[in-house]
């Protein structure tokens, strides 16, 4: 009997040794798939999501539509590029240079920016919920709604750059520079704008409601279009003399209160 024992054992055995065969088989297809596709050249809807690209230089291409979900973007350079509709969610583009850039409607969904550099670059409709940019650059962008929702973007730099009817609801913008930037109907709802500076703003129609304003530097700032400001939020605001606030707020005694550097 031991050896029927032996040869109906052996069966299954056999039968699984070719299924790992099989698995493994297609597993490598698949990674040599992969491997290609990261090796495919630039251009409109490039496809490489999840690929290593640190350190390109690709300046002035054509990278409309183009996949880079959950990539290595870090140290890359794609100044002056057309990247419409790019999917850069969850991607890592730290120290990354997007210059002038048009990125209109692309995701960047969860990626990761450390001081990423976006001057002069057109944003409109992009999308930036729960990324985390801090200390990046917008200065000059133009940013027409655009949704940071829940972005991380501490000291950095929107100087000048155009948000109208931008989303930053929760966002975290401590520290932020939104000198001479055109902030028509953005709404700051619930943000932390913590020491941001907002000199020389254009604030018509913003809605801060929620939104924590403390040592926020408002001097020479209307304010008075703004919708859900309350009084506590101003009390520990900084504003001056020339700062216009909504009707039935008045200014603290502890105006002008200068800046905190610490």
């Amino acid at each position: 009997m031991r050896p029927n024992r032996v040869k109906m054992s052996a069966q299954p055995f056999g039968k699984r040794r070719g299924l790992l065969f099989g698995a493994a088989l297609i597993f490598a297809a698949c990674g040599g798939a992969a491997e290609a596709k990261c090796q495919d050249g630039p251009g409109p809807g490039v496809d490489w999501a999840g690929c290593s690209k640190a350190r390109l230089m690709l300046n002035g291409e054509d990278l409309s539509d183009a996949n880079f979900k959950r990539s290595l973007l870090t140290l890359s350079d794609f100044a002056g590029s057309r990247m419409l509709g790019a999917d850069l969610s969850e991607t890592e583009i730290s120290r990354t240079r997007f210059e002038k850039s048009d990125l209109s409607k692309a995701d960047f969904t969860k990626a990761l920016g450390w001081r990423a550099n976006f001057a002069g670059a057109v944003l409109v409709e992009a999308n930036f919920a729960s990324s985390d940019m801090n200390r990046s650059n917008f200065a000059q962008a133009q940013a027409l709604g655009a949704n940071f929702q829940k972005a991380e973007l501490n000291r950095s730099d929107f100087s000048g750059a155009n948000l109208e009817r931008a989303t930053m609801t929760k966002a975290e913008l401590a520290r932020v520079i939104f000198q001479h930037a055109k902030l028509t109907g953005v709404d700051f709802s619930f943000s932390n704008l913590s020491r941001a500076q907002l000199q020389g703003a254009v604030l018509q129609d913003v809605i801060m409601t929620g939104s924590y304003l403390y040592l926020t530097q408002l001097a020479g700032v209307d304010l008075s279009a703004v919708k859900g400001l309350t009084q506590a939020q101003i009390d520990i605001a900084c504003g001056d003399a020339q700062t216009r606030l909504p009707t039935g707020l008045t200014p603290p005694k502890t105006w002008p209160c200068g800046s905190d550097d610490d």
